[in-house]
């Protein structure tokens, strides 16, 4: 399964060579054009029918995770975090270090050695090491270097009522979902862009946005959810079974107003499910794309992802599924011509 291979693969941020590689793959027999530019982002143009306003549908390859910066004597691996990674959910996580992905396990000092005022905090990343099984600083050199990356060790699994666990969900699920629309629809021009280094400050965005010069962009994403227990329905910004999410605000970009209503229009004439992204909390590629050159009119539509940013995120493919028939509509109305009237 296409997602499952997404989400298997390493591409932490600054290092999506291994989904970048796979997306190529993918997609390079079903679009009119394909190219990687400086940064690592793939552009594609898909040739059909020309509209007046330039669309453009992106998705970013990267994850977070984690590179060595240390080794010490006994082998112990010494790291820092790529990206937001709330330091609670590290400890005794499984690893793959490198790109031989070797594996390793996220260690701290025992509980039972532990102060009472240690137990009752998380622990400082400073203070956690990986465990790759050696007992030198020369044995592990061997195997890891300095700069190496460290991704999650997490499998895709499916379980309960269309539910999926995976690490990644941010983003491999928009990517999969602009692999699905390159392949799929026919006779409409758009670019799709897989970018990089999203999660590290919106690094590739920019430069793809000045490179296509876009009217319209819609933004796909896996974005948080937090439909658990104790939290108070305002907090949470969406929720899984609802459908795709679609962002009023958030801490990048004041999205497009009449690009949001003329989606939601879509979806309620198709009699699809659809959700408010209700949270101004974080950002995506739009923060840069809809202000590179004269502007680019964004919209951002996700699939809510419980555990964000973990190696356990959970999505509902139910909403994966409704996300992807949304965008078929949008397109469909894009190529009618009608989609653009009013924007």
């Amino acid at each position: 399964m296409l997602l499952k291979r997404l989400t298997e693969a390493s591409g932490i941020s600054g290092n999506e060579w291994e989904v970048r590689n796979l997306i190529i793959n993918e997609i390079k027999d079903h679009v009119d054009d394909l190219k990687i530019d400086k940064l690592g982002n793939v552009i594609a143009f898909k040739k059909g029918k020309e509209i007046p306003k330039k669309l453009m549908i992106t998705a970013h390859m990267d994850e977070v995770g984690l590179m060595i910066i240390d080794v010490d004597d006994k082998g112990y691996i010494k790291f820092t975090t790529v990206g937001g990674i709330d330091k609670r959910i590290l400890v005794s996580k499984p690893v793959l270090v490198g790109d031989k992905k070797i594996p390793g396990v996220i260690g701290s000092k025992p509980i039972h050695l532990q102060m009472k005022e240690e137990r009752d905090k998380a622990i400082e990343v400073d203070n956690l090491y990986i465990d790759i099984g050696v007992d030198s600083k020369e044995e592990a050199l061997k195997y890891v270097k300095i700069g190496d990356y460290i991704t999650f060790d997490s499998r895709y699994i499916e379980f309960g009522d269309n539910l999926i666990k995976a690490k990644a969900l941010d983003n491999r699920v928009g990517c999969s979902l602009l692999i699905e629309l390159i392949k799929e629809v026919e006779d409409i021009s758009f670019y799709g862009v897989f970018t990089v280094m999203e999660e590290v400050g919106l690094k590739g965005a920019g430069p793809a946005a000045y490179s296509v010069d876009p009217d319209i962009c819609i933004v796909l994403e896996g974005t948080l959810c937090y439909d658990v227990p104790e939290i108070d329905s305002h907090f949470i910004p969406t929720r899984l079974n609802d459908g795709p999410a679609i962002s009023l605000i958030d801490k990048t970009t004041l999205f497009n107003k009449a690009l949001r209503e003329k989606i939601v229009e879509i979806a309620k004439l198709n009699d699809i499910p659809y959700q408010y992204r209700k949270s101004s909390m974080g950002g995506n590629d739009s923060g840069k794309i809809h202000t590179t050159k004269e502007g680019a009119i964004t919209a951002t539509i996700s699939v809510p992802c419980r555990n964000i940013h973990s190696p356990t995120s959970v999505m509902s493919r139910k909403d994966y599924e409704n996300t992807l028939k949304l965008l078929k509509a949008i397109l469909c109305e894009y190529k009618k011509g009608e989609f653009t009237s009013g924007i």
